[in-house]
């Protein structure tokens, strides 16, 4: 997994979502656009967070393990039991 270039800034962030009531885009394959990059920040729990280019790889994210999302990669997500996170977007 890639880490956040140091020439990005915040710009955004979603509500905190749990197990109950993430997008269900979210959970398919999707990606962000040209030059936005995602941090996907857990508060409890743990997702597993799956990577489909340019290889697939998988990642289990925690409180003390963030996701990196890259600009237009495709790429989804699946709860592990009961979880909060939210995602912070970055360009």
């Amino acid at each position: 997994m890639k880490e956040l270039p140091g020439c990005i800034a915040p710009y955004k962030k979603t509500p905190e979502f749990t197990e109950e009531n993430i997008p269900p885009g979210l959970l398919k394959d999707h990606t962000t656009k040209e030059g936005v990059w995602g941090k996907i920040m857990i508060l409890s729990g743990s997702l597993e967070y799956t990577i489909q280019e340019p290889e697939v790889e998988i990642i289990e994210l925690s409180p003390k393990k963030f996701g990196v999302v890259e600009p237009t990669i495709r790429h989804h997500i699946r709860p592990l039991g009961d979880v909060k996170f939210y995602v912070e977007f970055y360009r």
